[in-house]
């Protein structure tokens, strides 16, 4: 299934959402990019509305190393010409949403990023700002890359080295395994309640996500809505 889709000519990203045979309550999962269209992140914000709970992604806590990090995409909106705009949660969030945030605290996030060699790490750090400046000359056709499509079951050697990765594994296993904790209390506790529960994560962690609802509890894809992140012009 597929969860990001990059053409020659846009991007876009599929909402899914999973059901539970006898029950009421549905998870939809929303596969964010950190950068995109302030259309997107308007019609993700109208369906979030319809939502009786919202689950976000975002590591708690500062770090001038997770700043450094996030570089990558945060100088690309910065150039106005590209129309493109960062994800941020006062954009996104209707007012009145009920909000859960199960992600890592920074130290967390650094703790596991220093699992991996000395000299990966480092390259790490040094590498997120040139490649914002690249998106931020290059504009929206930086992300008209093939390497950004996103696929549930990877069936590519490509896709299948990526999930290899131990940068990839580092940035995410922990916070895949504390996110389906929590989606996993909730659903302990609200489960027979005919409620919508909104996952709002970026679309790495989706194939984490929706294999993780489906083996631990029985959560199966039921439908998806295509919604376009960019267009270049």
């Amino acid at each position: 299934m597929q969860i990001v889709e990059v053409t020659g000519y846009a991007v876009r990203s599929a909402v899914i959402t999973v059901r539970r045979r006898g029950t009421p309550l549905e998870f939809v999962i929303f596969p964010m990019l950190h950068v995109a269209s302030p259309a997107f992140y308007s019609q993700v914000r109208l369906r979030l509305r319809e939502c009786d709970l919202v689950v976000v992604e975002g590591i708690r806590g500062k770090s001038a190393r997770v700043s450094a990090l996030t570089l990558a995409y945060r100088f690309a909106p910065r150039r106005r010409r590209n129309g493109l705009q960062e994800q941020r949660e006062e954009l996104l969030l209707p007012g009145d949403a009920t909000v859960i945030r199960p992600d890592v605290t920074a130290a967390e996030a650094i703790e596991d990023l220093r699992t991996l060699p000395r000299a990966t790490y480092l390259l790490l750090l040094v590498a997120a700002p040139v490649m914002g400046l690249v998106f931020a000359l290059r504009g929206p056709r930086a992300f008209l890359d093939e390497d950004l499509a996103v696929e549930d079951l990877p069936s590519t050697p490509r896709a299948e080295m990526l999930a290899d990765d131990p940068v990839g594994r580092a940035l995410t296993v922990r916070r895949d395994r504390r996110l389906l904790d929590a989606l996993g209390e909730i659903h302990a506790a609200r489960g027979a309640e005919p409620i919508r529960v909104a996952v709002v994560y970026g679309a790495g962690h989706v194939p984490a996500i929706v294999s993780g609802l489906w083996n631990r509890l029985g959560y199966r894809p039921y439908e998806a809505e295509w919604l376009t992140v960019l267009v270049p012009e």
